[in-house]
């Protein structure tokens, strides 16, 4: 198995192919972007950013390779890692994969161990950060590591084969409009009962979340769900802390509660995950040519 970086860019101003010339990518508009000198290229034009640094900060970034290096959501690859390598044909030379809010890129990594033998695999990681797409550049060369929106994917239409999108923020139209007819979307959230220990402790009340089905977003079908549970123990109190602060309640809650739970030195929470995997439908006017005359 190799793993090769994706190269089917788009431009994020324009939409046109970008082509590649040394450590330059071009559009034939004349819209440059050079590679940055860690190996990650910026498709994130600054009319198009709504803060100065928007994403993960640098802390999260870290707080977030220390944990995941730690392998306490191995579980949560293993599943993801399956279920974007199932029903790949034998004679499917390369599958194209883009994993949107890819983090500092612990998924594409443990998807490139998991393929072995299967398939080439052509990946790009993207994230809003310039800090997460840092931090997966300079652990693995191998895919492309793009800063970007999933609100205006630089890639171009029909070219990929997969899409992950893990506890991140989906754009379902975008995410239709780069996927092959047939391609498949694997969408990781959070379950009613994920973190609920660490909840508990940094909020006042955890309200009780009913668990739901994810709805099908338009142009595509579901393919199944699956459930990633099981009990997690952490007996380290940096292993606490970078859990802490690589999730939304570290922001969330009251100075007083974060401290709390930043003191514990053990602690056994529920990871509670679900799995959704959609299918893109093909397009209504390709539907349409199969109907009898």
């Amino acid at each position: 198995m190799s793993v090769i970086p994706f190269t089917a860019l788009a431009c994020p101003i324009d939409g046109d192919p970008l082509t590649q010339a040394g450590a330059s990518w071009r559009c034939p508009a004349g819209h440059n972007y050079d590679v940055a000198r860690q190996g990650y290229l910026h498709l994130l034009p600054v009319q198009k950013k709504r803060s100065r640094d928007p994403g993960d900060s640098k802390e999260m970034v870290a707080a977030r390779r220390r944990f995941l290096g730690g392998g306490h959501y191995q579980p949560i690859a293993d599943a993801v890692s399956r279920l974007t390598l199932s029903d790949v044909p034998e004679e499917h030379a390369t599958l194209n994969c883009l994993d949107a809010g890819c983090g500092e890129g612990y998924y594409l990594r443990e998807l490139a161990r998991a393929a072995e033998d299967r398939c080439e695999l052509a990946l790009v990681g993207l994230d809003i950060s310039k800090w997460a797409t840092l931090a997966a550049a300079k652990q693995d060369k191998r895919p492309r590591w793009v800063v970007g929106s999933n609100a205006g994917l630089p890639v171009l239409s029909d070219s990929l084969d997969r899409v992950l999108c893990l506890f991140g923020f989906p754009v379902y139209g975008e995410f239709s409009r780069v996927l092959k007819p047939g391609g498949v979307l694997v969408q990781a959230d959070a379950g009613p009962d994920h973190l609920r220990e660490l909840r508990e402790i940094v909020y006042e009340t955890v309200k009780p979340d009913a668990a739901a089905e994810q709805p099908v977003p338009e142009g595509f079908t579901r393919a199944g769900t699956d459930v990633v549970r099981y009990q997690l123990t952490l007996e380290q109190n940096e292993a606490i802390r970078d859990l802490l602060a690589m999730t939304p309640h570290f922001y969330r809650a009251t100075a007083e509660r974060r401290n709390e739970a930043e003191q514990l030195t053990a602690l056994s929470v529920t990871i509670d995950v679900r799995l959704t995997c959609f299918v893109r439908e093909p397009l209504l006017e390709n539907r349409q040519s199969d109907l009898p005359l």
